[in-house]
């Protein structure tokens, strides 16, 4: 019989949660990549909360809530795009940190049409 050493406690960086949802999000296809236009709201700033390049995280009693700020492609359907986004995000945070997450809200804040070539 092995004693087991006493159970020690994990800490996950909010950067961590940060890097998860951003490059899964940019794997999915039909996104063309993240906003810089969110500003952080007055409350976040008293908060467990950080904005990062299109990705704000926000951590409530260990449950995990993300908005995602995105630009799509053009030729894409934005439904089925944000749903991919919302499951794959989930998925990846659940299973890489194995914390719960409640919401995760995509927030399109345009679309890259390609530029019309001059005739």
């Amino acid at each position: 019989m092995t004693d087991l050493p006493p159970a020690g406690k994990t800490t996950i960086a909010i950067d961590v949660l940060i890097t998860i949802a951003s490059l899964t999000t940019l794997s999915v296809p039909g996104v063309s990549r993240f906003s810089q236009t969110h500003s952080p709201r007055v409350k976040d700033i008293f908060r467990r909360t950080q904005m990062f390049d299109g990705v704000l995280i926000d951590i409530e009693e260990d449950t995990v809530y993300v908005d995602l700020y995105v630009i799509m492609k053009h030729d894409v359907n934005i439904r089925d795009v944000c749903k991919n986004i919302q499951r794959d995000v989930a998925r990846a945070i659940s299973e890489m940190v194995g914390m719960q997450v409640g919401r995760i809200n995509i927030h399109v804040e345009d679309i890259d049409y390609p530029l019309l070539q001059e005739v």
